[in-house]
């Protein structure tokens, strides 16, 4: 369906479908537009272009699909079709990006800084924009450790690896871009399941090396990497949607970067323990030391074959503490506040255990999720 020329109400454009997070975030923005006046536009890769038209037939809501890259001048769209988001957005939510820590580098500045650089161009093309929403990570903090506030991006830090410094260099573009576009910034930190349901479509990160400890054949479970007492931030991912959808919606965030954190994260090795407990074992009381683990891990025989579990037992022993004062503020009076891992940890164990009970069959090529939209490893 191709959105008409007349219409005035919004016109959403949202990159990254059917990621992780996007995918949620345009069911909630389905649930929000007018179907009679608002259109929503899914910017996708060609393999998703046929699941993102039934998607939007699903949800009952107007609009259209766009195939393209990011990474390409004018997103890889017609002439036409670049015409007619310039004349016709309000809002981008820009999502499309490279996770896949194993992706080369040239690949990761492509997409997620170029792209950003593209989207950019569109919105300041855009006559009728009243908002860019740009996902960035917690992690564009790199190895800075302590108090890491909102309003800080350069400080100095070095990089883990070239995922993280892309994602910098995005960010820092859309900041400089800020006193020209109204633009908001969010950081998750690291996304695990949804807290209503546990579902989650992914399994990585420290969070589920966590649970793959534990859940081990093993009678004891591996030792923890390093002394655990790092507070392990993990945000569900229904409370990021909701959090950005919040605070997107509020005039005072033009121009903020907003930390999408838990307020009081548990430390690592207390998220550790809760799991070993609820699988009925302990957790050893002794520690690897986690540079000797890395330095094994990073041997050049296991280096590819184990790099996100190194990425995980580097983020449970990095002191960082994410200050979220923008998150508080603009969430005051909404009733959204970010779920303590307590009230969600037993859905999403009871969704794992179903799923490694009973795996689904491995997808065929065709249908593996692009890697603009792969989530972080």
């Amino acid at each position: 369906m191709t959105l008409g020329m007349g219409e005035r109400g919004q016109v959403v454009l949202v990159t990254g479908w059917p990621g992780f997070i996007g995918r949620r975030l345009v069911r909630r923005l389905a649930e929000r537009l007018d179907p009679s006046r608002d259109r929503l536009v899914l910017f996708t890769r060609p393999p998703h272009a046929a699941a993102a038209r039934a998607e939007l037939a699903a949800l009952g809501i107007a609009g259209e699909v766009l195939e393209g890259d990011v990474a390409k001048m004018h997103l890889g769209l017609s002439g036409e079709e670049y015409r007619r988001l310039e004349g016709q957005l309000t809002s981008i939510w820009h999502l499309a990006a490279v996770y896949d820590l194993g992706a080369d580098a040239d690949t990761l500045r492509a997409v997620n800084r170029e792209g950003t650089r593209h989207v950019l161009e569109l919105a300041r093309a855009a006559e009728r924009l009243t908002r860019l929403h740009h996902f960035s990570t917690a992690y564009v903090s790199g190895d800075r450790q302590g108090v890491i506030l909102e309003e800080e991006l350069e400080h100095g830090q070095r990089f883990h690896d070239a995922y993280e410094r892309s994602k910098f260099e995005a960010e820092r573009l859309v900041r400089r871009a800020m006193p020209e576009l109204p633009a908001t910034v969010y950081r998750p930190s690291i996304v695990v399941g949804d807290s209503r349901t546990g579902e989650v479509d992914r399994f990585d990160g420290p969070y589920y090396l966590a649970i793959l400890l534990v859940a081990s054949p093993l009678g004891v479970p591996l030792p923890l990497p390093g002394d655990g007492v790092a507070p392990l931030n993990v945000v569900p991912v229904d409370f990021v949607v909701d959090a950005a959808l919040a605070i997107g919606a509020h005039p005072a965030a033009v121009g903020k970067t907003v930390h999408l954190v838990d307020p009081s994260p548990l430390s690592a090795r207390t998220v550790y323990e809760l799991i070993a407990a609820r699988a009925g074992k302990a957790l050893p009381s002794v520690t690897l030391p986690h540079r000797a683990v890395e330095a094994v891990l990073g041997l050049p025989l296991l280096e590819r074959l184990v790099r996100p579990h190194r990425n995980a037992i580097r983020l449970v022993n990095h002191l960082a503490i994410y200050n979220c004062r923008h998150q508080l503020e603009l969430l005051a009076g909404t009733g959204l506040s970010c779920p303590p891992i307590t009230s969600y940890l037993d859905r999403l164990i009871e969704f794992v255990r179903g799923y490694y009970a009973a795996p689904p069959r491995p997808p065929a090529r065709d249908e593996l999720e692009d890697p603009l939209d792969r989530p972080p490893r």
